[in-house]
């Protein structure tokens, strides 16, 4: 006897909507790498593919260890009341997509932009498309947008950049004396555990807002209940795709941030790491899903000024203005894949952004592919980075 299996549009659209996130989860693991490890492979700590190798297991073990980001993810964007089924479910769909392609396109330009604001930018951007400037909860008491994402956001970096500085400042003044050759090669055993714990400190802070929205996505399709526990299936998906991600290595981006910004020694190396990790594992502990990017990209500026190294202020600046794009333009695609999602309507309007998502990435992909940059040429010196027609670095 033959039995006929009959899967819902609806369903199809759910599985479409996990894959896209997994996929996001992806991006942001070979995009964040360089948090972690861009310091340690510039001075020589750990070798380029040790060290991703080495952080890739970390994001794993720390997207484990707690789920408060996630919360603030699943329930501190949308206005849950507004809206389910299909329709929410279509609104995430397109807010991931917007996050993947600006993931992307940052990282063929080689500049270290927020994953966590490509994401979030782009939900903002769906959900405005959907249902207007209330859908989204901008500020309610310690909640919302403003609250959770936009005040870190400004923050993070200056506090990271102003401790680094004091680090890296006291640490030069406690090895005055001290041999360059014998404090070089304590620090990069020292980078080693600091460079560690940022990784543990990335998984535990970014792997977690994947799994967010993938319970958003659970919640849509009725599922589950919004104040229901993750589920573990969630939580492991979410932490083996970040890894994979990150052992992918975001070699574009390790170069800028290791190279690009300030030439980096060991002992600076591991203040940036302390920094970061420090700062990163902290917003997590209190449900901020902060951006690691601009917490490590921060950190490191605050190594150059706290040394008084040159800082190379024309990558910084195209640093900043990416970080201000962000928000608005992953926003702008995320609303404009729901504008066509809902135009055609149902499952096939989601096939056909779900298509313009894979020719825009591979479109990208084989744009990169014309000036390639790996674990062999990764710690080339940045001049030759710089060549008249830009690739891994913005005009």
């Amino acid at each position: 006897m033959q039995h006929t299996v009959f899967v819902s549009a609806e369903l199809l659209v759910l599985l479409i909507v996990i894959v896209t996130a997994l996929a996001f989860d992806f991006t942001n693991g070979f995009h964040d790498t360089a948090n972690a490890m861009a310091t340690s492979i510039a001075t020589g700590a750990l070798k380029p593919r040790v060290a991703v190798a080495l952080s890739g297991l970390l994001n794993l073990i720390g997207a484990f260890l707690s789920v408060s980001v996630a919360a603030t993810v699943a329930k501190g964007i949308v206005k849950l009341n507004d809206v389910s089924g299909q329709d929410l479910l279509v609104i995430v769909f397109a807010g991931l997509v917007g996050g993947i392609l600006w993931n992307l396109f940052t990282w063929l330009l080689g500049l270290p932009s927020s994953s966590s604001h490509a994401l979030f930018g782009g939900l903002i951007g769906s959900t405005i498309a959907a249902l207007g400037w209330s859908g989204v909860i901008w500020a309610s008491g310690n909640e919302g947008v403003l609250v959770k994402i936009v005040l870190p956001a400004v923050l993070a970096p200056v506090i990271a950049a102003l401790v680094a500085a004091i680090a890296t400042w006291l640490v030069y003044r406690i090895v005055r004396g001290v041999s360059t050759d014998k404090t070089n090669e304590g620090f990069r055993w020292g980078q080693i555990g600091s460079a560690s714990l940022v990784s543990l400190a990335h998984g535990t802070n970014d792997a977690q807002k994947t799994m967010g929205v993938i319970f958003l996505a659970l919640v849509a399709y009725g599922s589950i209940n919004p104040n229901d526990h993750m589920p573990l299936w969630v939580m492991a998906s979410c932490a083996v795709a970040i890894a994979l991600g990150t052992y992918l290595g975001g070699w574009r981006i390790i170069r800028t941030l290791g190279k690009g910004l300030v030439e980096i020694d060991p002992p600076q190396g591991l203040a940036a790491e302390s920094t970061a990790a420090a700062i990163i594992l902290t917003s997590a502990h209190f449900g901020l899903p902060l951006s690691t990017t601009q917490t490590a990209t921060g950190s490191i500026l605050g190594t150059g000024l706290g040394k008084g190294a040159e800082v190379r202020w024309s990558v910084m600046g195209r640093m900043v203005i990416a970080w201000m794009l962000t928000l608005p333009l992953a926003g702008l695609v995320g609303a404009l894949c729901w504008w066509i999602a809902d135009v055609i309507g149902g499952l096939p309007g989601v096939l056909v952004v779900f298509a313009i998502l894979i020719a825009g990435a591979l479109g990208m992909w084989l744009q990169s592919r014309r000036d390639p940059i790996g674990s062999h040429n990764v710690n080339d010196e940045w001049a030759s980075a710089e060549p008249s027609e830009p690739s891994d670095s913005a005009k």
